[in-house]
């Protein structure tokens, strides 16, 4: 056996393994048949050694970084050594390590010689689960029996051979079968080039002396991660972040964080946190965990890789019945919503911890919307979408981004012409809404609005919103974000719909969302007048708007600067503050 690694081989072998975890995620983007996985991207993938410790990470979701390992670990649990070359294992339960219903994960054992080398893993969000409501993401059902169909840890494929029992117990509890089975097959497909992938490096390298560069990958990253942390202010620091209600209580949750960094070690207590809801929004523990993970992974050097060695450093603990560390039978689909919000509560702490570092709250408002019904021929069709693709909050030196994913997400927003291509929807308005960035002399990104028409004699429509009641906050001074907006038929009919809502609409009806823009970053008033200008003339800000949030006097029909006006304006903003 090899005792010592070359540092170049290492990085070779390494960047090997980055390259094959990535060659999977490019198979399911090209072979899914949802547009949640094919075009949201709402998938990840990943390599293992054979203990079950993650070794590669596909560039994907850093929300799944810390799920994997749990999910296998849940099945490694469950099986022993019964494990065989051709084996294919399923898991969504998220009691068994899994994360929520709708995510399935599928690990592939990897033999060399009828020895375990490691494992593959790919995981997808399906587009439907069964249960009581299309789209498996309802916020008010009020335990995991609800939410779908259940698939504890078990055997897909037995020794190559495929489960018949399971693949069709799957096929009848879905509303959507081809796209649900046909994603599997993405998912399986993916797993098999991360079987011939690092078994090509064991024909290189050798069985033994692969294993050990996989080791020192994992001892590295862990040395460069506590390094990093070591780095970081030493001390501790406290925050607290809200969820408006869980659509069934209308209390609002409280995630409460306390921070510790202390030598080369991160210390994460959510002791304060709210009770688990009533409602699907709770995260389990292990989504939880994965979710604090990727906010210490945002502040770091992001050429350290994401595998089990960057877990090491990490101690998070949680009271057992709280909102972050929920107990059977609690449901948790909607869970996204909650992990979205404990990175705002992380990145609070790490704000206070690095001041003039942390950007303020993104918005987005953690949009998540299914339309589901049957045609004219009573076949289902479900469309599942996440706009997740929202404004980034105002950073210590430049303007929080317009559109774009969320800093702990890659996911990307599905094209209009495929949502009105496989659905009876027609997505009539999709832009950039004026005035809710949050003022600051950084300003938040603006939300965006999406304006959905059901051409469906009837459909189902389950929301789920957030950030109406707690809005992105800023940072030194600057302004939240405008809050989430829901409407029904806003032009006709107006209706205005709570963030989580479950309900009927008919043919014609129109439903439009409004995204939280993102938290300002520092003071209105020190904001350049030109860039206050240039975002009047851009249709970012309104006049009205310029004039109030940041003292910049601009003339309604000319767009012109009144200097002078302004100098005034501001002069005396300022002095109402200090009286």
């Amino acid at each position: 056996m090899v005792q010592t690694t070359d540092p170049v081989t290492r990085e070779i072998v390494k960047n090997a393994l980055m390259s094959a975890a990535d060659t999977m995620a490019l198979t399911v983007v090209r072979t899914a048949r949802s547009a949640v996985i094919k075009h949201g991207m709402d998938f990840s993938t990943a390599l293992f050694t054979a203990d079950g410790q993650q070794v590669a990470q596909g560039l994907t979701l850093p929300p799944h970084l810390g799920s994997m390992a749990p999910a296998l670990e849940g099945v490694m649990n469950a099986f022993g050594d019964d494990v065989q070359p051709g084996d294919v294992f399923a898991n969504n339960d998220p009691y068994e390590g899994a994360s929520h219903l709708p995510d399935i994960f599928l690990f592939k054992p990897i033999f060399a010689n009828d020895t375990l080398m490691g494992w593959s893993c790919c995981i997808g969000h399906q587009t439907d689960i069964g249960g009581r409501v299309a789209g498996g993401n309802a916020c008010d059902n009020i335990e995991i029996y609800q939410e779908g169909l259940i698939l504890p840890p078990l055997k897909l494929y037995s020794k190559g051979e495929l489960n018949q029992a399971v693949w069709r117990i799957l096929e009848k509890n879905v509303r959507v079968p081809e796209k649900v089975l046909g994603d599997v097959q993405a998912l399986l497909a993916a797993v098999r080039f991360g079987e011939r992938d690092l078994l090509r490096l064991v024909d290189e390298y050798g069985f033994e002396e692969l294993k050990s560069y996989m080791i020192d990958i994992l001892d590295t990253t862990e040395r460069l991660t506590r390094a990093e942390i070591s780095n970081l202010p030493q001390g501790e620091w406290e925050f607290s972040d809200y969820i408006d209600n869980d659509g069934i209580d209308p209390q609002p949750i409280e995630i409460h964080a306390k921070l510790k960094i202390q030598g080369d070690e991160v210390f994460v207590d959510f002791e304060g946190t709210s009770p688990q809801a009533k409602g699907s929004i709770n995260p389990n523990f292990a989504y939880t965990k994965s979710n604090v993970y990727a906010v210490v992974k945002c502040l770091i050097d992001p050429a350290i890789q994401s595998n089990s060695g960057f877990f090491r450093p990490f101690n998070i603990t949680a009271p057992e019945g709280c909102f972050v560390n929920p107990q059977h039978p609690a449901p948790v689909a909607a869970r996204g919503l909650a992990g979205f919000r404990i990175c705002h509560t992380m990145f609070g702490a790490m704000a206070k911890a690095m001041p003039g570092k942390v950007p303020a709250a993104w918005g987005g408002g953690e949009i998540g919307v299914s339309f589901g019904g049957y045609d004219k021929n009573r076949k289902a069709w479900v469309y599942l979408e996440f706009m997740n693709d929202g404004p980034r909050g105002g950073g210590p030196n430049m303007d929080g981004g317009d559109g774009l994913s969320s800093p702990v997400l890659n996911m990307a927003n599905t094209p209009i012409e495929s949502i009105e291509a496989d659905q009876p929807l027609l997505i009539e308005r999709f832009g950039l809404y004026p005035d809710t960035g949050g003022a600051g002399e950084y300003r938040g990104g603006l939300g965006l609005i999406r304006d959905y028409r059901v051409l469906a004699d009837e459909a189902v429509f389950q929301l789920r919103s957030d950030r109406t009641d707690f809005l992105p906050w800023g940072v030194d001074g600057g302004k939240p974000g405008a809050p989430t907006r829901n409407y029904l038929n806003p032009d006709t009919d107006l209706e205005e719909l709570p963030g989580k809502k479950l309900m009927t609409l008919k043919k014609g009806d129109l439903y439009r969302v409004i995204q939280a823009g993102g938290g300002g970053y520092g003071d209105p008033l020190k904001r350049d007048v030109s860039a206050v200008l240039d975002d009047v003339e851009q249709e970012k800000l309104s006049v009205p708007h310029a004039r109030d949030e940041y003292g910049v006097v601009i003339d309604q029909d000319t767009l012109k600067l009144d200097q002078p006006a302004t100098e005034a304006l501001r002069a005396e903003m300022a002095k109402e503050r200090r009286e």
